[in-house]
């Protein structure tokens, strides 16, 4: 049913490397196409080689040059008048965004990505794009609005027998069943996932559907060995690939393992870990949470009773500046288990997060996101709205008056 996994952001030239090649090899050898295209002058091909520079530097978490890479092939693409390389650069972009936690312009970005990609007749790059606007508004817990547009993807991905989509949008809704306490469901979907990308060989894809079903096996059976088995060895897929985000989720998954174990000293160091590696690549919301785990350790270990209180406080505002509105209501959990929560708390909710072993309630959806995942069929974005994007400075973002550089 599904054919072997490809990766049709690596494009032009770069249509032999394969969705397992190191990101280190990609990097090179988009780079290497993209001189020679330049050269050459050739714009379309600048716009392909330079997607794949701008996917291999976000990925391996160098934030500052994915920026500059994925705005250099909008550039050029629009320079060749190729709408479908146009959406693919505004892909990245949106993808970009929303790793760094800067969801506002992720929206956007991704927004026009799939107007692009209908215009310029590509359906990969649109059912990217709305998988990508979908992967926004769960991790921002709008569960009721993407859920839909989930399924929908899901749908259309094994119509088409696209294994790495399909292994995509079984490990978000996976996920939401997670978040929401349904265990079973996300196990059977998580494992579903799994076989079909170990079927096609997307070890990616293979890797974040171990996570997911250490997570499930942890929080649901209480077997914190076999998952820590799961994640082991979904650790070699993220070291021989690269894969910098998916290795430190990878850590912080492990600490909550250790957490959940009662291990609190290997817990604070594992996420002592992953709190430095998401630093080093600037991604707030990995931060936030590894934080929110080492406190917790931290706490069990002895640590002030005023200073966990004060770390707690401001994780709540660090993550309502991001609009991580579910993960706010795990550090309202947090101080009630340690005794520190105010009223105000009390009243937020229980753990709605990827961290908790209760069954939380389903958050509200965000006006913004509600409504940008349902605009996404007749979206009504303009080229002027997307070459303004792509001119501007995005690799630093303002919230609530902080600016994070990313």
């Amino acid at each position: 049913m599904y054919g072997k996994a490809f990766a049709p952001e690596y494009q032009g030239a770069l249509t032999t490397l394969s969705v397992n090649s190191s990101l280190v090899d990609v990097l090179a050898a988009g780079t290497e196409q993209l001189r020679a295209a330049e050269r050459a002058g050739a714009p379309g091909e600048v716009a392909r080689s330079g997607l794949a520079v701008a996917e291999a530097h976000r990925r391996l978490g160098q934030v500052g040059d994915a920026d500059r890479a994925w705005k250099a092939s909008y550039r050029a693409a629009r320079g060749a008048g190729d709408i479908a390389a146009m959406a693919w650069a505004l892909w990245s972009g949106g993808t970009l965004a929303r790793q760094r936690g800067a969801f506002p312009l992720a929206w956007r970005l991704l927004g026009l990505a799939a107007e692009f990609g209908e215009r310029g007749g590509d359906i990969v790059v649109r059912g990217y794009s709305l998988a990508g606007m979908a992967e926004t508004g769960r991790i921002q817990g709008d569960y009721e609005a993407v859920g839909a547009l989930h399924e929908q993807l899901l749908a259309e991905a094994r119509k088409r027998g696209e294994a790495r989509h399909t292994v995509w949008a079984l490990e978000g809704i996976a996920q939401i069943h997670r978040n929401t306490g349904s265990y079973d469901t996300a196990y059977a979907m998580f494992e579903e996932a799994a076989e079909i990308a170990g079927r096609a060989d997307d070890r990616r894809g293979h890797a974040w559907a171990l996570r997911g079903l250490a997570d499930i096996v942890s929080v649901r059976d209480g077997d914190a060995e076999r998952a820590l088995g799961l994640l082991a060895e979904a650790e070699v897929t993220c070291r021989e690939m690269n894969l910098s985000s998916a290795l430190a989720y990878n850590h912080k998954m492990r600490g909550n393992v250790l957490y959940r174990a009662g291990r609190y000293s290997e817990a604070r160091d594992v996420y002592t870990q992953a709190l430095t590696e998401f630093r080093a690549m600037s991604e707030p919301r990995g931060e936030a949470l590894s934080r929110l785990g080492l406190a917790k350790s931290l706490a069990h270990l002895g640590h002030d009773l005023d200073e966990t209180a004060a770390e707690l406080a401001d994780l709540a505002q660090v993550l309502e500046r991001i609009g991580l509105r579910h993960a706010r209501q795990m550090v309202a959990r947090a101080q009630a288990e340690f005794g520190i929560v105010t009223d105000a708390d009390a009243d937020a909710g229980t753990d709605a997060g990827t961290d908790a072993g209760a069954t939380p309630p389903t958050p509200g959806a965000p006006a913004t996101t509600t409504a940008t995942a349902t605009a996404t069929a007749t979206a009504t974005a303009t080229e002027a709205d997307a070459a303004a994007a792509a001119d501007v400075d995005t690799s630093t973002t303002t919230l609530a008056g902080k600016e994070v550089g990313r």
